[in-house]
């Protein structure tokens, strides 16, 4: 019997070798889109329980991959338009042009409804308050009238628009103050800002007739104002986290107000592990739409989740939507958790 050659040898066990790394290459993609396709079934049959229109975008942010559902479909925003302007201020304090120690004086057309916290230092003449301040109650308990002010001190609804537009985010559009976008929601015509005294936005409400605010909610599921793609939340929640938008202790001060955000226990945060770290911003009004984005820490230095999801108008009770969040998220964990990052393929 002839012996085979060595050199022959070689090339049959250098063949023998990629087709078994081709082989496990093959295996490892074939589960991964399994759990990928199962999990788009599952984001699927969660979007479902909302019996309305859902938004899902969840980027992990080391290795790149995402899974989404809606990722271009438009849902208002609601008060995670809050991200947006904390963002703005940021820029703004970078550049020297604000401080987080400038002092603001509270005037009584400051007062707007969703601002129960405010309300007993507004009756107090001469009152003033940090921008810190300030973020802090738009961030962390989500007050209207601190959004407010914060907004008109970065220079507006355009301003912050421009900025999102500079960071070449598409999908997401700033057009009113939490004030207007709330009596649009109310059906109540605002009078000039110079009549705005304590009180003024509750008497305009009492007088408001049930058919008026019936026909604006109708009118504002349609409304393409202070709406966003869940693709383009994630796109600004990312570019905060890697730095893009902000500098590192600007970065670092804003993540650390939203891991704060007294909102939203039974929405991102409601099936997760009771320690997981979730800087985010809820968002709500009334059943057009239940929000909540923000960034999840993975344990085990499993990497991070910039997720957005958005309830869009639903006739569901608030727990129903919130649950639909909640499911959704952790299916969304549980998948960046147990599959390797590196390995997966991005899903739409």
């Amino acid at each position: 019997m002839k012996s085979i050659p060595i050199k022959l040898t070689s090339l049959l066990i250098g063949l023998l070798l990629i087709v078994n790394t081709v082989n496990a290459q093959t295996n490892t993609t074939s589960k991964t889109d399994i759990a990928t396709q199962r999990l788009q079934q599952e984001l699927e049959r969660i979007a479902g329980l909302a019996k309305g229109k859902v938004g899902i975008c969840a980027l992990h942010l080391e290795s790149g991959k995402q899974v989404s559902l809606n990722l271009q479909e438009r849902f208002p925003m609601a008060s995670t338009i809050k991200v947006a302007i904390a963002v703005q201020l940021f820029t703004m304090i970078e550049k020297g042009q604000l401080s987080l120690m400038t002092m603001v004086d509270l005037q009584p057309s400051d007062l707007h409804p969703g601002s129960g916290t405010l309300d007993v230092l507004f009756a107090k003449p001469g009152v003033q308050l940090s921008v810190q301040n300030l973020l802090e109650l738009m961030m962390v308990i989500s007050d209207n009238s601190a959004t407010d002010i914060l907004l008109r001190l970065v220079g507006g609804t355009q301003a912050v628009q421009n900025r999102v537009k500079a960071l070449g985010i598409q999908g997401m559009s700033v057009d009113r103050t939490i004030i207007q976008l709330l009596a649009d929601l109310d059906g109540i015509t605002l009078p000039p800002s110079d009549k705005w005294t304590l009180g003024f936005y509750a008497k305009l409400d009492s007088v408001t007739t049930p058919e008026i605010k019936r026909a604006a909610a109708v009118k504002l599921k349609t409304d393409p104002r202070d709406t966003s793609t869940p693709e383009a939340m994630v796109n600004l929640l990312t570019q905060i986290y890697r730095g893009t938008a902000l500098k590192p202790e600007s970065r670092a001060l804003l993540l650390g107000v939203m891991e704060r955000c007294r909102g939203g226990a039974a929405r991102l945060k409601g099936y997760l592990p009771p320690a997981t770290v979730v800087a985010h911003k809820t968002g709500s009004l009334d059943g057009s739409a239940t929000d909540d984005v923000g960034i999840i820490t993975l344990p085990d230095n499993a990497g991070h989740i910039a997720i957005a999801v958005f309830v869009g108008d639903s006739p569901m009770p608030l727990a129903e939507r919130e649950q639909t969040i909640a499911h959704a998220a952790r299916s969304i964990y549980d998948y960046f958790l147990y599959q390797s990052p590196m390995g997966m393929n991005s899903v739409r």
